[in-house]
């Protein structure tokens, strides 16, 4: 096509945008920030490429990780009228490729895809003689997917996994492993790591499959780049070959995965592969507000490691909107029913419930906020997981719970949180240990959770017991069987990657939550401050960030905030304060500045005061200043009649309950107010 129709193409892209898509040649490295545009950039880079002729559409592969992010990318493309360019997932493309030489490569066609590998890992840890439950094999299944994503075998398993917390003892998970892939090569099927393996051998060993493969694709690009393991970059470096047309988008502040293999190394040292590479920074913020903008570069302004030296600073280009805002409640209740509030005050003001989100770093935090919301009417959907009580886990435990309360056993000395532990113990629970693996921990939390809410219970109703406790479990599974509609998200921060709404709620962030207890090493620490990045860059416009300072209603307050979160031990009452501050009346959250208390409400909560009367407020305080010749603050501050106009007060002892009104202020000025209050006139 001809330049004038290619120059089409880079219209609408702001400087930096354009400059990564006019860069067409050679290597290039584009860092992409959060809300930066990146799609947009690369089909446009891609589109630009295509119609200034350097590059016929065929011959391009563009990389995703998910096949959500590679449609839209086709979508963008056929929008631009660009066909014909193949964007995949590094698993679709191999499988493509695989397919059609495996005759070649194999002698044969390609074996099928496991379509169960949680039955391979049982049936291998049975030759090892074990009968793990289907917790840990999730979890063996995971370890043996990293090794395998590492390039390790289960010959090297023991010596490469060191520093790794795996699920098992290392002999152990290797044994499996081993025997994982004997049964695997019995049953005659394929995993997914093999199929870029095998993928990448046949190009790598076979001429004729990689002259073929390497004339169908000249031009690659991969998105997501910080998130690459060794496996995958064994078989783009299988593709590319000697050539260098490789563009690679990537952002190391949101390196999120490392526990899966992902290596952002490959991002860090792209220059040092490719000399002579282009690189773009792509740091304007088209999503966020400023004020969101700025809270993310101050939580990354404090990171440390390698990955530090290459943070983006993102510059917020939307208008500005109001501050986040950082909340302490005095446990989780009164959290999940404050953030259910505000969801209910933003739908009432016009924001869509399918525009609002509440993130949380583990998914048994769910509970909370599936009751929460369920109480107060608002529809919700689960995401990247399942509801709280359709977990296998949790409706396993249910019902052990409910024939422990059918036995009607004496319940001796103990109390309902003991019993319930010691149930859940012959179900191997201990309170004390949650146990390695991303599955095994998130058992241990769900069925954790179930504790607390007898801890709850039993604050509420001290002489409840087990068969209490089932029925209040069964209400609280009915509330939340509602049907799946459009609703708030609820979603762990891992499952909201790529992901925005107009409101973010990040719930539950103290010390032991985010950065998560197992995050023992400065790396994993990094990680969970990334993961806090990734969460506040998720807002568009409204953002609260919150955590409570007990578990249970009348617990100790003895937890802290997320050392991540900026200006948290200022907005936290100290001393006798934290123990007897006043709560928003909208929210709950602690009031800590006068202001707030004058009003009994945050600055930014919806106020229902009565305009009328503190119109009628106003006009009698301007009387009583000039009567008196001092100035309007010393009758009565606006923060004061603000507050009079909200009460409503109808009688003495309510108005003394007003923040800033004392006794002398009542003598003066009492009678006078009570009137205004009533809708009658001052007394002369």
């Amino acid at each position: 096509m001809n330049g004038s129709r290619a120059e089409d193409v880079l219209a609408g892209l702001d400087p930096e945008q354009r400059a990564a898509a006019e860069a067409i040649s050679g290597p290039v490295c584009i860092l992409a920030g959060a809300g930066t545009g990146k799609t947009r950039t690369i089909t446009h880079r891609i589109a630009y490429a295509v119609r200034a002729g350097h590059v016929p559409a065929a011959h391009v592969l563009a990389v995703t990780f998910t096949a959500r992010a590679a449609g839209e990318m086709r979508t963008r493309l056929r929008t631009l009228q660009v066909g014909g360019v193949q964007a995949r997932t590094f698993h679709a493309a191999a499988l493509r490729q695989l397919r059609y030489f495996a005759p070649r490569v194999l002698g044969g066609a390609m074996p099928p895809l496991a379509d169960n590998k949680i039955r391979l890992v049982a049936q291998a840890a049975a030759r090892s003689r074990l009968q793990p439950e289907r917790t840990l094999l999730r979890d063996l299944a995971a370890e043996i997917e990293w090794a395998k994503a590492q390039l390790v075998g289960p010959e090297d398993y023991v010596g490469r996994s060191a520093g790794r917390e795996p699920p098992a003892d290392r002999a152990v998970v290797a044994a499996v492993f081993a025997d994982y892939e004997e049964v695997k090569k019995r049953a005659g099927v394929l995993d997914f790591e093999d199929l870029l393996l095998i993928t990448a051998y046949a190009v790598e060993e076979h001429r004729d499959v990689a002259s073929q493969i390497r004339a169908q694709y000249r031009y690659f690009l991969v998105d997501e780049y910080q998130d690459v393991n060794p496996l995958q970059q064994r078989l783009l470096g299988a593709w590319l070959g000697e050539r260098d047309e490789l563009c690679v988008v990537g952002d190391v502040n949101q390196t999120i995965y490392s526990f899966t293999g992902a290596d952002p190394s490959y991002l860090l040292d792209f220059t040092g592969r490719f000399p002579g590479a282009a690189v773009v920074k792509l740091e304007r913020d088209y999503r966020s507000t400023p004020q969101v903008v700025e809270l993310a570069n101050t939580v990354l302004a404090g990171a440390r490691g390698r990955m530090a030296t290459a943070r983006l600073r993102l510059v917020g280009q939307q208008p500005p909107g109001p501050r986040p805002a950082v909340r302490d409640y005095a446990d989780e209740t009164a959290e999940a029913t404050a953030v259910a509030a505000r969801c209910r005050a933003l739908r009432s003001a016009g924001t869509p419930a399918a525009e609002i989100a509440i993130l949380y770093r583990v998914n048994a935090q769910s509970e909370a906020y599936e009751k929460a919301l369920a109480g107060a009417g608002i529809p919700y959907v689960v995401r990247g997981g399942e509801r709280f009580f359709d977990r296998t886990e949790v409706r396993e435990a249910v019902l052990l719970l409910r024939g422990a309360a059918r036995a009607a056993e004496p319940e001796g000395e103990l109390s309902l949180p003991a019993i319930v532990a010691d149930v859940l113990a012959s179900w191997k629970w201990s309170p004390e240990h949650p146990p390695a693996g991303g599955a095994a921990r998130e058992r241990w939390e769900s069925l954790a959770a179930l504790v607390a809410v007898a801890e709850d219970l039993v604050a509420a109703e001290p002489a409840a017991g087990l068969a209490e406790l089932v029925r209040e479990l069964d209400e609280r599974a009915s509330a939340q069987h509602a049907p799946v509609v459009q609703g708030v998200t609820l979603a762990s921060l891992h499952a909201a990657k790529g992901l925005e709404w107009d409101a973010v709620f990040l719930v539950g962030l103290v010390d032991g939550t985010l950065p998560i207890q197992y995050a023992t090493t400065d790396e994993q620490v990094e990680e969970e401050r990334r993961l806090l990045y990734v969460g506040i860059t998720r807002a568009r416009r409204h953002l609260q960030l919150s955590w409570a300072a007990a578990r249970a209603p009348g617990g100790r307050r003895a937890r802290r905030p997320s050392r991540f979160l900026p200006g948290a031990d200022e907005t936290r009452p100290k001393g006798r304060a934290a123990r007897s501050a006043p709560i928003c009346r909208i929210c709950g959250a602690a009031l800590v500045l006068a202001s707030q208390r004058a009003v009994r409400r945050c600055a930014d909560c919806p106020s229902d005061y009565d305009e009328a009367l503190f119109e009628r407020l106003r006009a009698w305080r301007s009387g009583e200043a000039g009567q008196r010749k001092v100035p309007a603050y010393v009758v009565f501050s606006d923060a004061t009649l603000t507050a009079i106009a909200e009460s409503r007060p109808a009688s003495v002892p309510q108005l003394l309950a007003v923040p800033g009104i004392g006794p002398g202020k009542l003598d003066q000025y009492g009678e006078a107010v009570l009137a205004l209050v009533r809708g009658d006139s001052p007394p002369g």
